[in-house]
């Protein structure tokens, strides 16, 4: 392997640990969404849903880059499981505050992991998914100024 295939490589596993963390993220926050409860149960319950959907929207365009870059996908929950840095969260009774520090925590574990995707992108030749990386990076930063807004 030369050192083009190596940063390719490189760049679709990245890639690949980027979507299982967005699957694992939207599952966490649809569920957040679905079992919120409390004073700001309506403004959470829209908020969650409304960054589910931002958060699943990724998965298919972080996807095609993988296959653009000649790689594989994800195929299944295991997979995800396997790749993902975002731990699971099965309490279904969270407290609200609770939630809202968890997914903000999650989004940075995402931006840091966005940023090196970007890097490895940089390096690989790849100029679409490192300008792409800039629009993940910043709607994830979004979803972290609204989460701790809520708690400040």
């Amino acid at each position: 392997m030369n050192h083009e295939d190596n940063s390719r490589a490189a760049l679709i596993d990245a890639l690949n640990g980027l979507l299982a963390d967005h699957f694992a993220l939207y599952l966490k926050t649809k569920s957040f969404h679905w079992h919120v409860t409390g004073p700001q149960f309506r403004d959470l319950h829209l908020l969650f849903d409304g960054q589910a959907t931002e958060i699943l929207a990724l998965t298919d365009v972080i996807a095609e880059r993988v296959r653009k870059n000649g790689g594989l996908t994800l195929t299944s929950i295991g997979a995800i499981t396997a790749r993902s840095q975002i731990a699971d969260q099965d309490n279904a009774r969270l407290d609200p505050r609770a939630m809202i520090g968890e997914l903000a925590d999650d989004n940075r574990k995402l931006i840091a992991a966005m940023r090196d995707v970007k890097a490895i992108a940089n390096a690989a030749g790849d100029n679409a998914t490192d300008g792409a990386a800039d629009d993940w990076t910043d709607q994830a930063e979004q979803r972290v100024w609204f989460l701790s807004a809520l708690v400040a």
